[in-house]
């Protein structure tokens, strides 16, 4: 056949240390039909700061791959909430072979055609609180390009029409697909004429969705005559892939005839017709052609099962007499993103009688509802049993349904399908199913009553159980209980949730309580971080008392916010709030780096020219402001103004130092006493600050941090200033409305008067 290599590729991305869903790097691609093999080149290399990052550590990287919807993944082994279904992926590790880039390569043969995801995260870290700017961080970026190989112009069977083949010597296989349209219980794939050197040395192979693999349904024509592959309870509305292969050193030319029977599940006895003029009675795409086998390039999407205004049939196991039950849609209501409701028309209380099961389908949009989470529930209404031991069961299934015609044994899986069972009684009358993205496509649901005996289970008697059923689509489950947080998130145009958890909860749901936080320790989190903000009110008291009213303000203000901002800031239960979050952390931030201003510029002893120190008082609330809206957590907001203000106090100090000609302060016990310590202080607050503060550490590494700076405060902040010996003007006594000015010297004609004016007195 004809080959075409399609080539695509993404964005590179930072990938993150793994805490949750929420924290790795989803990468979304699709893979056209007719696909034979996909090749996934995973490329990742290190930067620090803007250039290769040879000097970083090599951090192994996880990269997940799932057909249809996003990989669930639990790299911390935590629990999954309770009835939970946990779909698999495949997981692959990449190691790094240069200093400072990486490749790995992911082949798939034969893929699945659709939506193909990838995810990709690295290492847990130890969670160290790391502060924006101090150093250049190591940075791990994530690039996956795909290179996908498709055929073109592969011969299309019909149902009911044998296509004659002959193959070359040179010639190893011949591959064609049919397509199976709803309703479909049977696939039945034939070999005739069948004539080579040694009788008929070919394998036939069948699989749905796309080429056949080495695994795939297997039937050796040699070995069985007539050669006949059969596939029971088909795909729906998918292209089944037929390969016929020839056996490896057969010499000559092999023909033979090819061709496909599909029963319809309404009518059991009797084969699709060979040939219908018109495509849609067959729910086949238009884009066939004539019989025989020609080229079929992109088909249309086939139509949806709910399109049909007439009762779905649907298939039984049970060969000997297959039966079809009606298929009841549902009705979808969207009311958020990932908030969906699946209503049953005359429900949601569903009757299940004791000869046949009650079917149910279920629609998920493609792309759309696969980044949620799709919840069942069950309630058996006990009232409706008569006194029977009646037990009703259910059967998920994707694409098509499945309900078994054993009494003897229950079960939702067959060789090629695999489903979910659910099961309610007088017992248990409850039972729920949760699927975190779930694949899109139609589901149904099988809903079968059966009575327990001392044999097994055996239909029941003129018992007819009812059953309320509730099916709906949400982001999250349980919308991650009361220590999670659901975040919608997206990658490029594609959208899905996961939970963030708090208070050391963890789990696809935030339920795994094994290293959670317990309610006193969370209490005493919250105390620490609060109560230490206590240690303001010692400078807010010396501040007051030299005098140091501005001051004074500042540290009132950053004291109540740094309160309020910790008692809101808290991941578990013990959260008080008093205005919204983002207003008590721009507080805070603003009341911390004011208070740092107020200080250094109260240290520069501005106080004799007052007017310069308010415009000072001003310039730095309102650049503070704005460095704050522009990044509350950068280094230069604290480093900026801190140093900016001790140059200021560098300046005051060194002309005074001059001026005087002796250093400044004066005193060595200011310096001893008061200077020194606080300074000290000050650092090792810094320092815990910066370097030790982890997120296992936070609240008593953090009440120290309180607890240094608000002393290192009490320390630096300046005695108050002493009152000038300079003699001011005299004071002028007013009268009853005028003054008199009198110059004694003058009126005693000792002086020339224009000098003894300076002395003159005011009198009234």
């Amino acid at each position: 056949g004809l080959f075409v290599t399609d080539y695509f590729t993404r964005t590179p991305r930072k990938l993150s240390p793994f805490r949750s869903f929420a924290s790795i790097e989803l990468f979304h691609f699709h893979i056209p039909e007719d696909t034979v093999v996909a090749v996934w080149n995973l490329i990742t290399f290190k930067e620090q700061g803007g250039t290769f990052g040879d000097q970083c550590p090599d951090r192994s990287i996880t990269v997940y791959f799932r057909s249809g919807a996003p990989s669930v993944i639990n790299p911390l082994h935590t629990h999954f909430p309770r009835d939970t279904a946990v779909p698999g992926s495949f997981a692959l590790t990449l190691t790094w072979t240069l200093p400072n880039r990486t490749t790995g390569v992911f082949n798939v043969t034969s893929p699945l055609p659709g939506d193909w995801f990838l995810a990709a995260h690295l290492p847990k870290d130890e969670g160290k609180i790391s502060v924006k700017g101090l150093y250049e961080e190591c940075q791990y970026l994530f690039q996956p390009q795909l290179i996908v190989q498709r055929l073109v112009n592969i011969a299309v069977l019909y149902p009911g029409h044998v296509t004659e083949q002959s193959m070359a010597p040179h010639n190893r296989s011949c591959l064609y697909k049919v397509f199976v349209p709803s309703y479909t219980s049977r696939v039945l794939v034939e070999v005739l004429r069948c004539r080579g050197a040694e009788g008929c040395p070919l394998w036939l192979r069948v699989r749905a969705k796309a080429p056949p693999l080495h695994n795939s349904t297997t039937l050796d024509c040699r070995e069985h005559t007539p050669c006949q592959l059969a596939q029971d309870l088909p795909f729906w509305q998918h292209w089944y892939y037929v390969l016929v292969e020839k056996h490896p050193g057969v010499p000559g030319t092999v023909s033979f005839q090819v061709t496909v029977q599909l029963t319809d599940c309404s009518r059991p006895s009797l084969a699709r017709p060979p040939f219908l003029p018109s495509s849609a009675s067959m729910n086949m795409p238009h884009s066939f052609g004539s019989a025989g086998g020609l080229a079929l390039g992109d088909s249309p999407p086939p139509t949806s099962p709910n399109d049909t205004k007439h009762p779905v049939p649907i298939p039984v196991t049970s060969h000997a007499g297959e039966r079809c039950w009606p298929v009841r849609p549902t009705l979808r209501n969207e009311l958020d993103t990932f908030s969906v409701h699946f209503y049953i028309f005359f429900g949601p209380n569903v009757s299940v009688p004791p000869d046949r099961p009650a079917v149910f389908v279920i629609n998920l949009l493609p792309v759309l509802d696969s980044g949620g989470v799709l919840n069942l529930e069950l309630r058996l209404n006990v009232s409706s049993l008569c006194g029977e031991n009646v037990t009703v069961f259910g059967c998920l299934n994707h694409e098509v349904p499945l309900t078994s015609g054993d009494n003897t044994s229950v079960t939702c899986e067959t060789e090629s399908l695999a489903g979910f069972l659910l099961s309610v009684n007088a017992t248990a009358s409850l039972s729920r199913l949760r699927i975190p993205y779930p694949q899109t496509g139609s589901w149904y649901l099988s809903l079968r009553s059966l009575c327990a005996t001392e044999h097994g289970f055996e239909p029941c008697s003129n018992v007819t159980a009812e059953v309320y059923l509730r099916a709906y689509l949400s982001p999250c489950i349980n919308d991650c209980g009361i220590y999670g947080q659901c975040k919608l998130l997206r990658t490029n145009n594609y959208l899905y949730a996961a939970c963030e958890c708090k208070a050391g909860w963890n789990g696809w749901g935030c339920t795994d309580n094994a290293e959670a936080f317990s309610y006193g320790f969370q209490l005493l989190s919250t105390l620490l971080l609060c109560l230490s903000n206590v240690m303001f009110v010692p400078p807010v008291a010396i501040a007051v008392r030299s005098h140091y009213l501005l001051e004074a303000a500042v540290y009132i203000f950053t004291m109540f916010f740094s309160t309020f901002y910790h008692a809101c800031d808290q991941p578990g239960i013990v959260v008080f709030c008093i205005m919204e979050y983002d207003v008590l952390q721009f507080c805070d931030f603003l009341g911390s780096l004011m208070s740092v201003w107020v200080t250094v510029i109260a240290m520069a002893r501005l106080q004799p020219v007052v007017k310069q120190a308010s415009v000072l008082y001003l310039l730095g609330a309102m650049l503070l402001s704005m460095a704050l809206q522009m990044d509350r957590h950068g280094l230069w907001n604290l480093l900026g103004p801190s140093l900016f203000a001790l140059g200021i106090m560098a300046v005051a100090w060194t002309a005074r130092t001059i001026r005087r000609r002796h250093c400044y302060p004066p005193t060595w016990k200011r310096w001893a006493f008061y200077l020194c310590p606080g300074a000290l202080i000050a650092a090792a607050a810094v320092l815990l600050y910066a370097f030790v503060e982890t997120e296992e550490n936070y609240f008593y590494i953090h009440s120290i941090w309180h607890l240094l700076i608000a002393g290192s405060v009490g320390f630096l902040l300046p005695p108050r200033a002493k009152p000038s010996r300079r003699l001011g003007p005299l004071p002028r006594r007013k009268g009853c409305g005028y003054q008199l000015c009198v110059n004694e010297q003058e009126e005693l004609g000792l002086v020339d008067p224009a000098v003894a004016s300076i002395n003159s007195i005011c009198t009234s």
